[in-house]
Parts: structure tokens; C-alpha cells; sequence
């Protein structure tokens, strides 16, 4: 069997990587090849440490521990995230009895080299207190089977024997510190320390020797439980079998909507997202799998970020479909926040310091029998890393309940961890929420001036963004910058199909749209008597269909979310404003905008907001002004293309020129419930201010 199934790693270090190194330097090196694989290294938990000589401010030698910063992840720390302590202040506290979590953060504190220094790790202490130069702790997947297994005390002596110390559950602290330490002073034959429903520590006389360990004790404990898991597959074997992978988009595509209204009703707006890789299906179809996934997490770490438990959905894809699907998916999350509430108002009670705040109570992870996994987040990072992290639990629950009964923290316990002010302190770090955050958009017309400042303006303000385009290149070009948060779909807005996917797309990505920007375009300019019936119709195809499609389209999503939105129409001056030769485009325009004021009227009650952002003569960027539309303009005019920027600034109130990026600000405006949230069927003017367009 491949050992990788069960968390198997490979020793990468190579020697000649650290030559030349300082001792902070390699620490950092160590660190990010534990880091890169997460199956070793949890993001954001771990820590690791060096104790070395050198001189401090006052240019005395003194011993130091480089510790792990809080807040840091081990794949991507930097020597300049470590924290300096000095060492002499530190061990004599291995001679206290006790010592609360605020005293030993705001002793340590002193003891830094600096006080710009991030905090140091919570469990500076275990570091300090062992004695050797170089020490490790991760969560391995591989050690955790063992660890977070009924008998797993008995399982480690089996598969380590001497080498290795069992210490039973203790939270991260001054006691765990102690217990660890003396155990490994007592035991110098000892080579490795398993944490019950925890993790591993390992150390050395050097970097590569306790990297090493680790690696070593990783493939130990993998190998050991390939060898002893029982047979019948894992979780118990398959209760179903799930259909195609088509079909369960298919179906995701028509639930996720509701489910992310649902989670988003308290809390905030979420992202989601979806998974239903092999191991994600393996776990959903398990016989067992669903007592399995309510035991509680498979890691301290884990519960910040996935909560003591999932929600599991029983759903059999073979015989139901989406409609009774979807209302479980709402049930399961009132549910869950009701039984989450009273686990908080209980615990609080019984472990609490009685000042703590409930986090959110939605689950984080959803787990539907047969189809698949869907996490959420505040934004598109925390859904990611909830997702990722119960992959590692759906590893931990294989591997123990293949050799054993899979066991984890109790009720008290985890609160514990969930609601430990040192463990909150991280969440501080973070930077505060944008103003799009756990918002996604759809903008349409994305690959061209316009569109692409609209869509990297509400990027920025931090959204998702779908960049839909004719062009499928362009918006790709456009979203590729803005990484995992930017997504392009090629979608011609004058296909009911092509939009239906558009918007599917976006789902299946994010898990819906909260903000839709009618952008896609074109021009045309012609005296009536010169217009053809074709040009007519490619005009109010694009500018007045094309914009009926993508709302109703919209209308759809978000009437299933039931957490109202915002439609945003770019349309133009000439919507307003007669404009000469353009009569194609002009009244295609005005429909587009009495379009918006209907769909305001329509979408109020449900909080649906539609405004309409009307520009005028954007040439920068503008793949309209670079087409026949600019000699058109200006032959309509009586000057020549190259005056026509000067004749647009000229004949302003504000004596102006806009751009694409003065356009997305005010689509940022209608976008954003903070600063427009009680206003619909308005019209922005964005020209620079002509009298004929002002709205009246």
C-alpha cells in the first residue's frame, strides 16, 4: 500500500543549502521543510527553535532560544519572524510549581531581545525547557493516527518501544512544558515525545538531526499503521456509491446558493468551497464516516479554524435531488447553530474565564454523504485553510480507526483550546476585514477598459471576482493577476446558456454572487437612414438583452441566497442623452437604464439593489474607442480622431477626461453596502459633467 495514504514523508535536507548559514537563517530553512508539507506541518501551527551564543544589545554573550513567532506558518516563516529570548531569564522557571498562561506571556515578554519582536510561540516554554540545541513540534498526520487512537499509548510503545515518550493530553503551557522536559531529561535514551491528541516533539545537536527525527518518526508511525489497519477499506467501508462527478456539480451548482444565505444570515457573508477529491469521497461514502466526523477534531490546531466538529448531512444522491438536499443543507445549519449556542453557553459556564464573545456558530465544514465537502470562511483564504485542515483530519480519522477507535478532545477540552486567549491572540494578528470581504462579484465586459479597472478595483476592496468576457484570453489576462480570488469565464451575454454558466461557474467557485456588474459592451455609430436592421439588433442584442439575461440570471442566485445584492448596469451618457448618429446604440442604452429602475422596484423587497453608473467618452483602455467607433464619433463631430480626447474634455462643465479607473470607483460605491446600502434605482454620472445628461 502506499505509505503516503497514511501521512509518509520525504527527508529533503540538502547540506549544501545551509553552507554559510547563520544559525537563524538555517532555523528558517529547517522550518519551511517541515512547513511544505502539510501532512508534517499544519498551516499556521507548529513551531520550532535553536539555542545559540551571541552577543545582545550591550554587546554581552548570552545564550538565546530563536523561537517561532506567534502567527507565523512554518512553510513561508523568515528569520525576521522569529522571536529572540534570552535564555538564562527563561530556565529558572522550570523550577516553579505553576504559573498561569497571562504571567508567562507577559514574562516572556521581558525576556525578548527586542521588543519589536513578534510574541514568541505559545509553547516557547517546551522549547526552552528541553535540553538540547535544536527542537521541532508539528502535528503529523502519520504520529496523530496514533495519537489521537483509544489505545494509542499502547500503539506507540508498539511501534516506537523505548524511543519514544507518551505524554497524556495537557493544553499547551507552563505544565505541558514541564512534563514534556522532565520526561526527556529522564529518559536520555529517548528520541522522540508523542502528545496525546496532539502531535510530536522531536530535537537534536543539530537542525538536521531533529529534522531527521521527525521525518524518521513520520514513517515509522505510517508504515506501522499500513501494516495494522484492517481491511474492508477505510471509514468502514462504502455505504454508497457516489454518482459522477458531473452530477454532483451539477447538483453542488443548484444548493450552494441557499446553503451559503444560510451560513451567511449570522456572522457575515461567506465564501465556500467545494471539494470532491478522492479523499473527500472516500470519507462521504464511508459506513462509518458519519459517527466518525462527530467524535471532535483530530488536533488542537484544527479548532479555530474548523470548529470541534462538521455538520454532516445524510443524502442519498441515488434517489433524492436538490430540492431535499437543499433543505436539509438549512436545517442541518439551524441546527448546528442552535446546538453550537448551547455548547458555548454550557462550556462557558464550566471551563469559561465567563467573558469570552460565542464566535460565529455556523459550521465551518459541511460534509454531504455521497457528494462531497463544502467549507466556508469570511473570505476566500479562511475557507481554503478549513477545507485544508479537515483533510488532515479525514487522514488522522483513517489511520486511527483503521488500527483502533478513533478518539479526540473532550467537550471541555476543546472549548478549552477553542475559546484559550493565547490561541485567540493569533486571530489578532490578522489584518482587518476589506470592505467586499466574503463578497463575490461577476462582472461582465471584463476583459476591456472599463470592465478590468472594475473588476480589479473590487478586488482590491476584497472581493472575489468572476471576469466574464466574449473574449475568454482577455479575461483570463485580466484575472490571472488577482490569483485564487480572480476566476475568468468566457460568456457571450446573448447566450441564456452561456450567462447560466457564467453564473454557475461563479457558484461552484465561491458558492454565489453578491454583486453583478452589467459591463459587456459595444458601439455604433450611423445616421437612421444608414442603419441596418442588423446593426440595430447587435445593439440591443448585447446592450438591452444582454443586460435582461445577466439579471435574471442574477435575480436567480441571489433570490436563492436571501441575502440581497447589488446590480450594477455601466450604461452611458447617451442614455440620457440623445445622441447624434448613434440612435442604435443610444436607445439601446435608455432601455438598459429604465431596465435598472424597473429591476430596483423588483428586487427592494429583497434587498436587491440596482443602480446604474453612466460614463461618458472613456477612450483609455476602451477596446469601443479603438474600433471604427472612434472615426465614427468623430466624423459625427466634424474633427479628426486624434482631437476627439480634447473635444470630449473641452465640451465638460469639470473641463475633464475619464477613465476606467474613475468609472470602477463608483461602481465600488453602488457595490458596497457601507457606502450605498439604502440606495437603489439611482443613476452616477461619470463624464465630467454634461448639462444634457444631468438626470432630471
Amino acid at each position: 500500500m502506499d505509505l503516503k495514504i497514511f501521512g509518509a514523508t520525504e527527508n529533503l535536507w540538502d547540506p549544501s543549502r545551509t553552507e554559510g548559514l547563520s544559525p537563524l537563517e538555517e532555523l528558517a530553512y529547517r522550518s519551511n521543510l517541515l512547513g511544505r508539507d502539510r501532512s508534517v506541518a499544519n498551516y499556521g501551527g507548529g513551531n520550532t527553535s535553536v539555542k545559540v551564543r551571541q552577543k545582545d544589545h550591550a554587546g554581552r554573550e548570552v545564550d538565546v532560544l530563536w523561537v517561532k513567532g506567534s502567527g507565523s506558518d512554518l512553510a513561508t516563516i523568515e528569520p525576521g519572524h522569529f522571536t529572540g529570548l534570552r535564555l538564562a531569564e527563561i530556565l529558572p522557571l522550570a523550577e516553579r510549581d505553576s504559573m498561569s498562561d497571562e504571567e508567562m506571556v507577559s514574562y516572556l515578554a521581558r525576556c525578548q531581545l527586542a521588543p519589536e519582536m513578534p510574541r514568541s510561540s505559545i509553547e516557547t516554554l517546551l522549547h526552552a525547557f528541553i535540553p538540547h540545541p535544536h527542537v521541532d513540534h508539528t502535528h503529523p498526520d502519520a504520529v496523530n493516527m496514533l495519537c489521537c487512537a483509544a489505545n494509542g499509548e499502547e500503539l506507540a510503545r508498539e511501534c516506537f518501544g523505548e524511543e519514544a515518550l507518551w505524554i497524556p493530553y495537557l493544553r499547551p503551557g507552563f505544565a505541558l512544558s514541564k512534563r514534556v522536559a522532565g520526561a526527556v531529561r529522564n529518559n536520555p535514551r529517548a528520541r522522540f515525545v508523542l502528545l496525546a491528541k496532539h502531535g510530536l516533539v522531536t530535537w537534536g545537536e543539530t537542525g538536521e538531526e531533529s529534522y531527521a527525527r521527525t521525518v524518521e518518526a513520520v514513517n515509522r508511525a505510517a508504515e506501522f499503521v499500513s501494516r495494522r489497519a484492517s481491511g474492508g477499506g477505510p471509514f468502514g467501508g462504502r455505504r454508497l456509491d457516489p454518482p459522477p462527478e458531473e452530477r454532483r456539480r451539477e447538483l453542488l451548482a443548484e444548493v450552494l446558493p441557499a446553503l451559503r444565505g444560510e451560513l451567511s444570515s449570522r456572522g457575515g457573508p461567506k465564501i465556500l468551497r467545494v471539494d470532491t477529491s478522492q479523499g473527500v469521497t472516500d470519507f462521504v461514502c464511508g459506513r462509518d464516516s458519519a459517527e466518525l466526523s462527530q467524535v471532535g477534531a483530530a488536533c488542537p490546531d484544527h479548532l479555530v479554524n474548523t470548529k470541534v466538529r462538521p455538520l454532516w448531512v445524510d443524502f442519498d444522491p441515488s434517489g433524492e435531488g436538490p430540492a431535499e438536499l437543499e433543505e436539509r443543507l438549512r436545517e442541518g445549519v439551524r441546527r448546528y447553530r442552535e446546538e453550537y449556542e448551547e455548547y458555548f453557553r454550557r462550556n462557558r459556564a464550566r471551563v469559561g474565564q465567563g467573558d469570552e464573545q460565542m464566535h460565529d456558530p455556523n459550521p465551518r465544514v459541511i460534509l454531504i454523504s455521497g457528494v462531497g465537502l463544502v467549507a466556508a470562511g469570511k473570505d476566500l483564504k479562511s475557507a481554503s485553510l478549513s477545507r485544508d485542515l479537515y483533510h488532515r483530519a479525514m487522514a488522522v480519522i483513517r489511520g486511527a480507526s483503521s488500527v483502533d477507535r478513533f478518539v479526540s478532545l473532550s467537550e471541555e477540552e476543546s472549548y478549552a483550546v477553542e475559546y484559550w486567549p493565547l490561541e485567540l491572540y493569533k486571530l489578532t494578528l490578522a489584518p482587518p476585514p476589506k470592505e467586499l470581504a466574503g463578497r463575490v462579484a461577476l462582472v461582465t465586459g471584463g476583459a476591456g477598459g472599463i470592465g478590468g479597472a472594475v473588476a480589479r478595483r473590487l478586488h482590491e476592496a476584497g472581493a472575489c471576482v468572476v471576469v466574464a468576457d466574449l473574449d475568454g484570453e482577455g479575461a483570463a489576462e485580466v484575472a490571472s493577476p488577482l490569483g485564487p480570488e480572480g476566476l475568468a469565464v468566457r460568456a457571450d451575454v446573448t447566450s441564456e446558456a452561456e450567462v447560466a454558466r457564467a453564473f454557475r461557474t461563479a457558484t461552484l467557485a465561491y458558492g454565489g454572487v453578491d454583486i453583478v456588474v452589467s459591463n459587456a459592451g459595444l458601439a455604433s455609430s450611423a445616421p437612421v437612414e444608414k442603419t441596418s436592421l442588423e446593426l440595430w439588433r447587435r445593439n440591443h442584442a448585447v446592450l438591452s438583452e444582454g443586460y435582461f439575461l445577466v439579471a435574471r440570471e442574477a435575480f436567480r442566485v441571489l433570490g436563492r441566497q436571501g441575502t440581497g445584492g447589488s446590480l450594477v448596469f455601466v450604461g452611458s451618457k447617451n442614455a440620457l442623452a440623445a445622441g447624434k448618429n448613434a440612435a442604435a446604440y443610444s436607445s439601446a442604452k435608455a432601455a438598459e437604464l429604465h431596465l435598472a429602475r424597473c429591476l430596483a422596484e423588483e428586487g427592494g423587497p429583497r434587498g436587491i439593489r440596482v443602480n446604474t453608473v453612466n460614463p461618458d467618452a472613456v477612450l483609455q483602455g476602451s477596446r469601443i474607442w479603438d474600433s471604427a467607433w472612434r472615426e465614427e464619433r468623430a466624423r459625427a463631430y466634424g474633427i479628426s480622431p486624434d482631437e476627439l480626447e480634447e473635444y470630449y474634455r473641452e465640451r465638460t462643465t469639470l473641463k475633464v477626461n475619464v477613465y476606467p479607473e474613475d468609472v470602477a470607483e463608483a461602481v465600488l460605491h453602488f457595490a458596497s453596502e457601507r457606502r450605498s446600502g439604502k440606495s437603489t434605482g439611482n443613476v452616477l454620472n461619470v463624464d465630467g459633467g454634461v448639462r444634457e445628461a444631468y438626470p432630471r
